[in-house]
């Protein structure tokens, strides 16, 4: 184990990990700066913008909470720079533990035991990489395609309304998958879920009628902590 973690945090890693999460960095300013440039096109304003982007850091906070649990668990596995590569690419801890685990005990070794060695480290690597191109792939390959068909589905009016209905629901479908796969897990997982579904239209009520336009971007982050307190509580 000692001499896998000294592979796992070597510079030559160490090296590799900086220069993809300074790409990350690099991307995630070029599109802050093309969506503001861009906003006033949809009818932005530039205070609407600094809204947008101060909810979406605050919103970040509650997710990246959860996944810096994870990670440390995946630090002492895998080592610093390699999660840090994960985690900064994918996001998702869970999914990047579970490719960690396969990819492992393809080489022969749980992940983290007594006979984890080199090699089934490069392969936890390797299986973690390899899982999480197709995301990738796909949103590099079929983008622009997908693009020109919603280019030309809201060309008609109604087609707009079917788009807007979908994303809808596909939102609701996502989240109740979520929120229905932690609510089987147990009575804790099911009253937090009650209680932030009973905490969110609150806040929003309180925003809107003492126009409070700080509480609805902190909407999501309250919601959050909520939980996590009443889950700790019970738990």
């Amino acid at each position: 184990m000692e001499q896998v973690m000294q592979v796992a945090n070597s510079f030559p890693i160490w090296v590799f990990a900086s220069l993809i999460v300074f790409v990350v960095i690099f991307q995630a300013i070029i599109f802050i700066r093309l969506a503001t440039k861009t906003s006033a096109t949809v009818g932005m304003t530039s205070k609407e913008v600094k809204v947008a982007i101060r909810t979406g850091a605050i919103s970040s906070l509650g997710p990246s909470l959860a996944i810096i649990f994870v990670a440390i668990s995946l630090i002492t596995l895998i080592g610093d720079p390699v999660t840090l590569i994960r985690i900064g690419i994918i996001g998702s801890a869970a999914i990047e533990t579970v490719g960690a685990s396969i990819g492992s005990q393809a080489a022969g070794a749980d992940l983290g035991s007594s006979n984890y060695t080199a090699q089934a480290f490069t392969a936890a690597v390797w299986v973690m990489c390899l899982g999480g191109m197709g995301w990738l792939l796909f949103t590099a390959i079929f983008t622009k395609s997908l693009g020109k068909i919603q280019g030309k589905a809201v060309a008609k009016s109604k087609n707009v309304s079917i788009l807007n209905s979908i994303a809808f629901a596909a939102m609701i479908g996502a989240f109740s998958y979520l929120g229905g796969s932690e609510m089987v897990k147990g009575y804790i997982e099911t009253i937090v879920l009650i209680i932030g579904f009973i905490c969110m239209p609150i806040i929003l009520n309180l925003s809107n009628k003492y126009k409070l336009n700080w509480l609805k971007e902190w909407s999501l982050g309250l919601v959050i902590l909520v939980g996590v307190v009443v889950g700790y509580i019970l738990s």
